[in-house]
């Protein structure tokens, strides 16, 4: 596997991407979310039901000047690691970890 989400820190990166290697990026996504979860349960169905919508509202959209607001808590975990906090997901709905609920700040 290539490892694209690694070159991934902020919408911008993800913009640098041709759109043929969405898929690919949503792949490893899946795969880090999944992972993730297994160490620090969390709520996994949701997460990975919106990884495409996520990556493509990263995509078109001009975040964080456009907003996006989501339903619940963990259908963010995608646009969490999009970002700019992809390792500090592995500490997601812990004590002194990443909170479980999206946060303006």
């Amino acid at each position: 596997m290539e490892n694209i989400l690694e070159t991934i820190n902020t919408p911008d990166d993800l913009k640098k991407l041709r759109p043929e290697k969405l898929p690919a990026l949503c792949e490893e996504l899946r795969k880090y979310i999944t992972e993730s979860c297994s160490k620090n349960p969390g709520h996994l169905g949701a997460s990975l039901g919106t990884v495409e919508l996520t990556v493509a509202l990263h995509y078109v959209y001009h975040t964080p000047e456009d907003k996006i607001v989501w339903d619940v808590g963990h259908q963010a975990y995608a646009h969490k690691i999009l970002t700019g906090r992809r390792k500090a997901f592995l500490k997601n709905r812990c004590y002194n970890g990443l909170s479980g609920f999206p946060k303006m700040e």
